[in-house]
């Protein structure tokens, strides 16, 4: 294990200082480079945006290359809590470090994940403070959504609730099943979170144009960007 994450950077398109961050995480499997691929899509409409991809710290159990966050060969909900909370830390401090390194505030930051990646989002970006501005979701699943509401809120916090979510997850997807899609918007809404779901009909586990440009818009929105 590494707790110095590997990543790659797409600059901002307009070539001025970064005014907002997008950090990219991938699923089990893949790597930096391979949701970094999303930055063309969306630097027309961010183009003030910095595009961050990290690889996740652990080479991938379940295939001869990349990279994962945490196992999933046991698939059960203690597990896969048990290792999201593990490898928290490392993402976090990495985010910080981001933030620091291009000089934003925390609500000039969204999280960007697919699959394993959204999992990981929606384990750490409630957690954080101050919260980031928003988090985009692509064919994931939330973890422990039992715990969530404990764990992130408490009397004297109650506004770090207030980021939106967008979730997208295609219909006719054979590894994380379309049921995540409800679960996970119902977990995050009952913890009091405000989330915007897309179900795409007949997507596999992938994302397609219109799913590209509805985190453009909602990305856009969420920095502040549009009125």
């Amino acid at each position: 294990m590494t707790e110095s994450l590997a990543f790659q950077v797409a600059a901002p398109a307009s070539g001025e200082k970064p005014a907002q961050l997008v950090v990219l995480l991938h699923g089990l499997g893949a790597n930096g480079a391979d949701l970094l691929s999303l930055a063309p899509y969306w630097a027309p409409q961010l183009p003030d945006a910095v595009f961050v991809a990290p690889d996740a710290p652990f080479p991938c159990d379940m295939a001869p290359v990349g990279y994962q966050w945490f196992s999933l060969q046991n698939r059960s909900l203690e597990a896969m809590e048990k290792g999201a909370r593990a490898v928290a830390p490392i993402l976090n401090r990495f985010l910080d470090e981001q933030l620091t390194t291009y000089q934003l505030p925390a609500h000039k930051l969204a999280l960007v994940g697919f699959s394993q990646g959204t999992m990981m989002s929606l384990y750490v970006a409630p957690r954080r403070r101050p919260v980031p501005a928003a988090v985009v979701g692509y064919s994931g699943a939330l973890i422990a959504p039992a715990i969530l509401e404990t764990e992130t809120t408490t009397p004297q916090e109650g506004s770090y609730r207030g980021f939106p979510i967008l979730l997208v997850h295609g219909d006719a997807d054979p590894v994380v099943p379309f049921m995540a899609l409800d679960h996970a918007a119902k977990g995050l809404r009952g913890a009091g979170y405000r989330v915007t779901t897309l179900a795409r009909p007949g997507l596999g586990h992938s994302i397609d144009a219109e799913g590209l440009a509805a985190g453009a818009v909602f990305l856009r929105r969420s920095f502040g960007l549009d009125s």
